[in-house]
């Protein structure tokens, strides 16, 4: 049985994933300390994929506050 190893994604991968601007990304990131890096490839931090999970869900939290607040934008 073979397995592969688990990929990893960088901020701009993410957010292209994501369809979403990287300085939310990276606002997420610097705001929301439990989602860490799995590992580090020089200065490249690298996620897997329950990290762009997470980092999804909170733009999603973030978008839907901005809604109930009446300011509107979109992610």
């Amino acid at each position: 049985m073979s397995t592969s190893p688990p990929r990893l994604q960088t901020t701009g991968v993410i957010a292209e994933k994501l369809d979403v601007p990287l300085h939310r990304v990276l606002h997420v990131l610097a705001t929301r300390g439990h989602i860490r890096p799995a590992a580090r490839a020089g200065i490249l931090r690298l996620y897997d994929n329950s990290a762009v999970e997470q980092i999804r869900q909170e733009l999603e939290s973030i978008e839907a506050i901005r809604q109930l607040s009446g300011k509107g934008g979109s992610v």
